[in-house]
């Protein structure tokens, strides 16, 4: 199943026999949240608008002492416009990749957590997900 968010321009595939969207989900032109049958798995999909002009490397700094204080971080590219974090917290294995567009005003991002004790099944999900996420630039591409 593919994802194009119309509102930032992003799109993103996931394996529909695997996530499903979340069903008490607000509905909102951000993103979307989507979960494996058994709940374990989840896919987070979404942009928003830079408010605060963070910078990339403030931005990632955040979600390292922030949202992934506790874990252990073992791939972390950083280019230009975007950056990965992905490790291991609890128990739990995350990916998350954020992209800067439209000179840092849109953040756009994705993220899957899953047990680690299932990492064989879901890195494999990773990596097919990684290849289909294209970040937008606003509804017509021009980061309007």
């Amino acid at each position: 199943m593919t994802v194009i968010n119309e509102r930032h321009g992003f799109a993103i595939a996931y394996p529909d026999n695997i996530f499903t969207p979340k069903s008490d989900q607000p509905k909102t032109d951000e993103g979307g949240v989507y979960l494996s049958k058994d709940g374990k798995a989840k896919l987070l999909v979404g942009a928003f608008e830079n408010a605060d002009r963070q910078s990339l490397e403030d931005y990632r700094q955040f979600l390292i002492s922030d949202q992934y204080a506790t874990a252990k971080i073992d791939y972390a590219p950083v280019k230009a416009r975007w950056f990965v974090l992905s490790g291991d917290r609890n128990g739990e294995t995350f990916y998350q990749r954020v992209s800067f567009t439209c000179g840092g005003k849109l953040i756009n991002s994705w993220a899957m957590l899953y047990p680690t004790s299932e990492r064989k099944i879901y890195d494999r999900v990773v990596e097919a997900v990684a290849r289909s996420y294209t970040p937008g630039a606003g509804r017509t591409g021009s980061c309007d």
